[in-house]
This record gives structure tokens, sequence and C-alpha cells, in this order.
């Protein structure tokens, strides 16, 4: 089996939303994982699926411009003007598709945590052993902004305990859509306490660890290939949807 490494893009937040949805829709390959890396056009927040609006805007910065679009998976917040974003398919019938949310969260930032670690960075996932008693899992739709607080499973740092990296999933009739986010700041705080050196993430390093070790949770070969050729019409039609303000707005 293979871990297709797609070719990294960068876009606005509208089309970037679009590109994971469609290749978990239109980009069909019996068995076969595949990843991306992306960057943003300029600043942008992303939310989930089913939080409402008026939420959401409360607890955006007052300074805009910035884009804003709702994601086609759940989870709170994400602030994008400093993160590492990747999206990961997994096929329908994979054995991680099969996986509890939790379960297949837990697999996927383990590969990301170990990746960090062989920078030096102190990271680690966060247990259910260390949530305080009331607060929701990862598996329910999160609200809040994301790097705010670390849910279970999450990547933090061993030190600080700042949040490191979340994400959000759906699941649909054809698969998995993982969207994950790595809060570079966090990644580069300093490994033994204040007043020492900061790390300098190798986020190309990173990326070529990181999906080596996703590759080896799913038993599979990473690999790059090529972009696909997905449908430009139906991507600009659902950049225009993500983009327009009944789905913004949706809640």
């Amino acid at each position: 089996m293979v871990l297709e490494i797609l070719p990294s893009r960068t876009a606005g937040a509208a089309e970037n939303m679009a590109i994971d949805f469609l290749l978990l829709q239109r980009y069909p390959r019996a068995g076969t994982p595949r990843f991306r890396h992306y960057g943003w056009r300029g600043p942008a927040f992303t939310f989930g699926y089913a939080q409402k609006i008026a939420a959401v805007r409360e607890l955006l910065p007052a300074e805009p411009p910035f884009e804003l679009c709702r994601r086609p998976t759940g989870g709170g917040i994400v602030d994008h003007r400093q993160d590492w974003t990747f999206a990961l398919v997994i096929p329908r019938g994979h054995p991680l598709e099969e996986m509890r949310a939790t379960q297949s969260y837990r697999a996927v930032h383990e590969a990301l945590a170990e990746a960090l670690q062989s920078q030096g960075v102190p990271a680690r996932l966060k247990p259910p052993a260390e949530m305080p008693e009331g607060l929701p899992s990862e598996a329910s739709a999160k609200e809040g902004i994301c790097f705010q607080r670390a849910e279970i499973y999450d990547v933090v740092h061993e030190t600080t305990g700042e949040k490191i990296a979340g994400a959000a999933q759906k699941r649909n009739k054809h698969g998995l859509l993982f969207q994950g986010s790595i809060w570079r700041p966090a990644a580069s705080l300093p490994a033994m306490g204040p007043g020492t050196a900061g790390l300098a993430v190798d986020w190309d390093r990173f990326q070529d660890d990181f999906t080596a070790r996703l590759a080896l949770q799913l038993g599979a070969t990473a690999e790059p290939v090529p972009w696909p050729e997905l449908n430009e019409d139906e991507v600009s039609g659902l950049t225009e949807q993500y983009s327009a303000p009944e789905w913004v707005e949706y809640r």
C-alpha cells in the first residue's frame, strides 16, 4: 500500500477547504490514503461545521482583514496565521478509517509527536487522565479557539503544557477526512524552560519524518505523486460555495 504525498500548494481559505473535501469525494483510489500540506494566501481563520457563527465572531480578533471559512470537519476555531496545516484522507474500509474517532486521532498524533521529537521538541500526547471532569473529548464538537485548550490526544509541549497540534475529522461513505494544524510558535518553545534557546523546527524535514511515521501507522510506504486531475469547474464551484455567506453563516 502507498501513502500518496501530494505537492504542497498555497490558496485562500475557501479553496483550501474545497480541495480537502474534494480529495475525499472525488479522488477515489481503492485502499490508497493520501496526504497534503498546504499554505494560506493571507491571514485566515477556519471553524468547525457545527459551530454557530455568532459565537465564532465573538472570539475572533478585532483587527481584520482575514479570511473566515466554515470547515467541512468539526472542531473549534483555528488560527492559520502561524500554523502548519495538513489534510489526510483515509479511504472507506481502511483499518484506521474504521477506528473510533479518538483512536484514529491518537494514531495520527502519535506519528506527529514522534516527528517533532526527532528534532528535539519535547512533544507528547495529552492522555485522558489529564482531562478535567466535564470537558468534552476530541470525538465531540469543540468550541472556542483551538490552541487555547488541549483536548484528549492533542499534541502538547512536555515542559510548558502549551498545545502544539490539534485536528478535526469528517467521516462519510467515501472514508475519513482528517484536517490538522500545528501551531508553529508552540513547537518552537524553549526545550528546557524559560531562558533557554528556542528550537527552530526544520519543517521540510518534519514533513518527511511525519509522513514516514504516518505511513508506518497505515501499513504503507510514503510516495510523492503528482497533483490529481480534479475537475476545475467543480473546484471553482465548491470554492465559491465555501466563500458564500450562506455557507459561512449557515448556523
